[in-house]
């Protein structure tokens, strides 16, 4: 198979607040000729994650930032399409992490062969991918979940938020959530089976409003927001109670320092434990999550929604989606 070009999407701009399509643009490059031991892998599906965002200013964090003028990147779910390495046969589906681009040549050291299931190959990038696997393990090694926990998830109809409700709905646990929409609520009242919904964007007082949700306290915060939410949680945590970190998209887009909760102290006077985590960092437990999940998927007892762009030109929109509330479930970006 010869293939001329690829469309790719590269960082134009680092943006200030909201990443806007003006930061980004549409590149046409050539594709070369396969080396010996490499593979040519096209892209069938490409995530956008809010963890991006950070990658796209220029400053020390837990991974580079992406460079000005060059490719992004992110997961991806891709098929060989040419081979010069028998490890990758034609036709094989293999995990990657060269998203933001149509097609890509490699080692195959870079790629992973997705095992043989009945479960699409997207859900490798949601479900069975980075946001199930941080769900579950913010919940089991940070969170330290129990049995009859009241939990309290924000975003909890994104990626992360919703396999996070469901699990903790699996292990016998209360759980509450707050959402920007009265169409996420519905969905997670209705489909996810979560006991009680707070839509943020229509509340006059957030704290009550996770009050009245969590009559019992919380016992776990699996944190994905910050700002208003943490401040309002910290004062309904019960005791010796968990605090999951896994994001605080309240502030990703932020053009200024903002004020950090008033009311830290509660984590002395309630013995709280609060914990950061990356999940890239417990990636030797991602094969026995991989084994429980699809046995739940394939049970019934855990679902996935999926919002989907089509095409490499529509990455940007999708990826500032996520700051705009335009997803339910994993955002994705079909390719081909």
């Amino acid at each position: 198979m010869y293939i001329e070009s690829s469309r790719e999407i590269h960082l134009k701009h680092r943006p200030s607040g909201i990443p806007g399509s003006e930061d980004f643009s549409l590149v046409s490059v050539p594709v070369g000729v396969l080396k010996e031991g490499e593979v040519l892998v096209k892209n069938l599906w490409m995530s956008v994650d809010p963890y991006m965002r950070g990658r796209m200013l220029e400053r020390k964090s837990y991974i580079a930032p992406f460079e000005l003028g060059e490719v992004l990147s992110g997961g991806a779910i891709g098929e060989v399409v040419e081979t010069n390495n028998p490890a990758f046969p034609v036709g094989s589906k293999v995990a990657n992490m060269s998203g933001w681009r149509e097609y890509f040549s490699t080692s195959g050291a870079d790629l992973q062969l997705l095992p043989k299931t009945d479960i699409p190959d997207q859900a490798f990038l949601g479900v069975l991918g980075m946001p199930g696997m941080t769900a579950y393990t913010g919940l089991s090694k940070i969170a330290q979940l129990k049995e009859g926990d009241s939990v309290f998830v924000s975003a909890a109809s994104g990626a992360v938020g919703a396999i996070v409700c469901q699990i903790a709905k699996l292990k016998g646990c209360y759980v509450a959530g707050s959402v920007g929409s009265d169409e996420k609520a519905r969905y997670l009242l209705e489909e996810l089976g979560v006991d009680a919904v707070v839509n943020y964007k229509t509340t006059d007082n957030l704290q009550e409003s996770i009050a009245k949700a969590c009559p019992e306290g919380i016992d776990v915060y699996f944190e994905n927001v910050g700002g208003a939410h943490l401040e309002a949680v910290l004062n309904l945590m019960n005791d010796y109670g968990r605090i999951a970190v896994c994001g605080m998209i309240d502030q990703y887009n932020a053009t200024s320092p903002s004020a950090g909760p008033s009311n830290l102290s509660q984590l002395i006077i309630k013995k709280l434990t609060m914990q950061g985590f990356i999940v890239f960092d417990h990636w030797d437990g991602y094969p026995a999550f991989v084994e429980q999940m699809t046995q739940w998927i394939q049970q019934g007892k855990i679902s996935a929604k999926e919002t989907v762009y089509q095409g490499i030109e529509q990455a940007p929109e999708a990826f500032i989606g996520l700051f705009t509330g335009k997803n339910t479930g994993k955002m994705l970006v079909k390719l081909a």
